[in-house]
C-alpha cells in the first residue's frame, strides 16, 4: 500500500487469542479510516490464531504478518514499531474490538490540531456476562481542548479513573522514535512506563470522552489471574520495579517539564498495590518475603516520600503500621526503617 502522511500503523501483538482474534481483525477491517497499515506480530502462538492472521495477511494488502519466538507483548510491540511507516501508530490487543469510527475520530483530531497524542475513552466489558461500562466516567473527565502532555497526564491521574493503557489513543511516530521510547521486555504492565514517558514528551494532546474501543475482561487477563505463593511474589516484583522506574522518570525529566504532585503520588499508588497483595497472600512465608522485598528494594521509601496529599498519607501510614505488625518478629522495625531510609 502506498503510504501517505495520514497513514496510521496499528500494531497487534498476537499470542493464542483463538477465534476472538477474528472478531478483532474484522473490527479493524471495518474501520472507516482507510489509510491503515495493520501489523500483526505473532509472538509464538501455538493455536489457530496464526492461521487466522495468515488469512487476513493473504487477503488484504495493508495487513502484514511477522513472526517471532515467544518473547512477550513488549518485544512484539517494539518490533511492530520498527517496521511501522505511518505518521501515527496505535496498538490493539488481539482479543479486543475497535468500534468502526475509532481511528477516523482520532486521526481527524490528530491531523486537525497537529497533535502528538489523541486519546479516547473505552468500554470495559466482562466477556462472560456482557456487563459493560465506560473506563472513564463522564463525571471524572470530559472532552478536552488541546493540552500539553504533562497537563493531560496530571488531569488523567487526578481523575483516578484514567488508566495507563496504550490502546486508547494514536501517537505521533516521530515523537516515539526521536525520543527512543520503547516497551521494556519482560515487564508486566509496561504501558505504565511507556505512556508516562510519551506524555512527558508530548507537546499537544487532546482527549475525547467518546468510547471507541472495547476492552474485554476475563479470568485469563494478566491483571485478573489469581496468584499466590511464588507466582504472586514474582508478579508483585513487576510493580516494585515500576515504582523505581517512575521515580527515575520524574528525576530525569525534572529540569524539562513540571513534575506535578500527581506524578509523585502515582508512585505511592503503585506501591500500595503491592501492600494490598501482601494482605491477600495466604502463604505466611511468601508474605514475609514480600514484606522483606518492600524494604530491601527501596519501595517502602518511595511509597512514603512521594506522598502529596493527606488522604494518601493516611493510607501510607496505615500500611506502614500493618507491615510492622505482619513482619517477621525476629527483625526489629527500628532497623528496617533505618535501612529503608539509608540512615546511619
Amino acid at each position: 500500500m502506498k503510504k501517505c502522511k495520514d497513514t496510521l500503523s496499528v500494531i497487534i501483538p498476537l499470542y493464542n487469542a483463538g477465534h476472538e482474534f477474528e472478531a478483532c481483525m474484522e473490527s479493524l477491517i471495518a474501520q472507516t479510516w482507510k489509510a491503515l497499515e495493520i501489523i500483526i506480530v505473532n509472538d509464538g502462538s501455538t493455536d489457530n490464531s496464526v492461521a487466522i492472521a495468515q488469512k487476513y495477511a493473504d487477503t488484504y494488502p495493508h495487513v502484514t504478518l511477522l513472526h517471532q519466538a515467544n518473547s512477550g507483548a513488549s518485544v512484539a510491540r517494539n518490533r511492530g514499531m520498527e517496521i511501522a511507516t505511518g505518521e501515527y501508530i496505535a496498538f490493539v490487543d488481539a482479543d479486543d474490538l475497535t468500534y468502526p469510527q475509532m481511528y477516523e475520530t482520532l486521526m481527524t483530531m490528530a491531523l486537525k490540531d497537529d497533535l502528538d497524542v489523541a486519546q479516547c475513552n473505552a468500554d470495559w466489558c466482562i466477556r462472560d456476562t456482557g456487563n459493560t461500562w465506560p473506563s472513564i466516567p463522564l463525571d471524572r473527565v470530559r472532552t478536552t481542548e488541546v493540552l500539553n502532555g504533562p497537563e493531560w497526564l496530571r488531569m488523567g491521574l487526578a481523575s483516578r479513573r484514567w488508566t495507563h493503557v496504550v490502546w486508547m489513543g494514536v501517537y505521533r511516530r516521530e515523537l516515539i522514535t526521536r525520543n527512543k521510547i520503547t516497551f521494556i521486555p519482560g515487564l508486566h504492565h509496561q504501558d505504565i512506563i511507556w505512556t508516562t514517558e510519551v506524555m512527558f514528551n508530548a507537546r499537544r494532546v487532546k482527549y475525547t470522552e467518546a468510547c471507541l474501543y472495547k476492552y474485554f475482561l476475563h479470568d485469563s487477563s494478566v491483571s485478573r489471574l489469581k496468584r499466590q505463593g511464588c507466582k504472586n511474589l514474582r508478579y508483585q516484583r513487576h510493580y516494585i520495579k515500576i515504582t523505581r522506574l517512575l521515580e527515575k522518570l520524574n528525576h530525569d525529566y525534572a529540569g524539562r517539564i513540571t513534575i506535578y504532585p500527581e506524578f509523585h503520588q502515582q508512585i505511592t499508588y503503585e506501591a500500595l498495590r503491592v501492600c494490598h497483595a501482601v494482605r491477600k497472600e495466604p502463604d505466611v512465608l511468601t508474605r514475609q518475603q514480600m514484606i522483606a522485598e518492600i524494604f530491601t528494594s527501596g519501595m517502602y521509601k518511595r511509597m512514603v516520600t512521594n506522598v502529596r496529599s493527606a488522604k494518601v498519607a493516611y493510607q501510607a501510614l496505615l500500611w506502614s503500621y500493618r507491615l510492622w505488625r505482619w513482619r517477621d518478629k525476629t527483625i526489629s522495625p527500628y532497623h528496617v526503617v533505618r535501612k529503608a531510609f539509608n540512615l546511619r
